[in-house]
């Protein structure tokens, strides 16, 4: 009960200059300070949030863009845990990847939509490698970081003791590689949020971006507002749910 009691009152803070903003924008909005039709007041917009979750409209597009996040995201880290872990112990897989890692982390990965739109259409295989494209980076270069960090006596005692590679692998590096992974994963889970809900709007293939797109060219203002706040909500509610797995997985490093 302290622990929740301490941690419910770190957020005030945050809480408060949150709601404060908010005032702000009511008051402007009310007053004419900005144009209403634009920025509309967030009471407006709360009562129209209401109506979307009420009426379950939000159902079906927040569950496609779910299942796709967590399709694209699970090849990704996979992908990025394996490869990194064998960049971060074996110097000539390092050396083989580096430069094609270095190439091609830079580029933006909503700037690839364009080229995949060609190899793959408008469908859930474009939306899936994205996402996946997304989240391979920043697991790949924090599982390299990780595994690279090591401590070498560790190591050099497991292979005294008779370890085959394989279980250094899977027993010394892994496990003190966890910590590196952890973050870099939670950090493409934004990433990859962010990611497919661009591509849902450029590619307007439905996904709360191809909703929030349709209520803006339609001029809906209240209603875009509403779908944002949910966008918001998801990558908040993720993020929240990744931190406290991540603090029962890794519960020996230290916070």
């Amino acid at each position: 009960m302290p622990t929740f009691a301490r941690r419910a009152g770190d957020l005030v803070p945050g809480i408060a200059f949150l709601l404060a903003i908010l005032g702000l924008i009511e008051v402007a909005a009310r007053t004419g300070l900005v144009n209403a039709a634009v920025v509309p007041p967030p009471t407006a917009v709360a009562v129209q949030l209401a109506q979307i979750v009420a009426g379950g409209t939000f159902a079906v597009p927040l569950l496609q863009t779910l299942a796709t996040l967590f399709a694209g995201y699970a090849i990704g880290c996979a992908i990025g845990i394996v490869l990194g872990i064998l960049m971060g112990s074996v110097r000539a897989i390092y050396d083989l990847f580096e430069p094609l890692t270095e190439l091609l982390r830079p580029i933006p990965k909503p700037a690839l939509v364009p080229a995949l739109i060609l190899f793959l259409g408008l469908g859930s295989a474009m939306k899936i490698t994205l996402v996946a494209l997304a989240a391979f980076f920043p697991v790949l270069v924090s599982t390299v970081q990780g595994a690279r960090g090591v401590d070498v006596t560790m190591i050099d005692m497991a292979r005294t003791f008779g370890y085959r590679p394989i279980e250094i692998l899977r027993q010394i590096v892994l496990p003190a590689s966890a910590p590196y992974i952890a973050a870099g994963m939670r950090v493409s889970l934004g990433v990859a949020l962010v990611v497919l809900v661009v591509a849902e709007m450029l590619a307007e293939t439905g996904g709360l971006g191809g909703t929030l797109i349709a209520m803006q060219h339609q001029f809906m203002v209240r209603q875009t507002y509403g779908w944002l706040v949910i966008v918001a909500a998801v990558g908040f509610t993720l993020n929240a749910l990744f931190v406290r797995a991540e603090r029962r997985i890794t519960f020996w490093s230290s916070r």
